[in-house]
């Protein structure tokens, strides 16, 4: 699928994550990568290595084992990491469930997985 923008981008995103479990896995993963951070900042240098791994590892988890698709960092690497990080601060901000709803009344052709 080709996209002129990110912001063209970000309804597919988030239709390619329609199920809550796999928003979860998805806010997990992004979550150790802070930790991961913080580990190699304060302990060893190396974690920062295992950041990728265990993020993607999970998030690709729940698109093949939990949604069902194929992840969107196969097509759109930059957008898709983008995405997530903004994903994960709606969820975090409690706000998720109202982006899913406002893109759904804009975009609701979009939004079909």
């Amino acid at each position: 699928m080709e996209f002129k923008n990110y912001e063209e981008f970000w309804p597919f995103y988030v239709s390619q994550h329609s199920k809550a479990a796999t928003r979860r896995w998805h806010f997990v993963g992004t979550s150790m990568v802070w930790v991961c951070l913080l580990l190699a900042v304060t302990i060893r240098w190396w974690f920062i290595l295992l950041a990728p791994v265990i993020a993607y590892g999970l998030a690709w988890y729940s698109h093949f084992f939990v949604e069902g698709n194929k992840p969107a960092t196969f097509g759109h690497p930059f957008w898709s990491l983008r995405a997530d990080f903004r994903m994960f601060w709606l969820m975090l901000t409690g706000r998720m469930k109202e982006e899913i709803r406002r893109l759904e009344e804009q975009n609701p052709d979009r939004m079909k997985a």
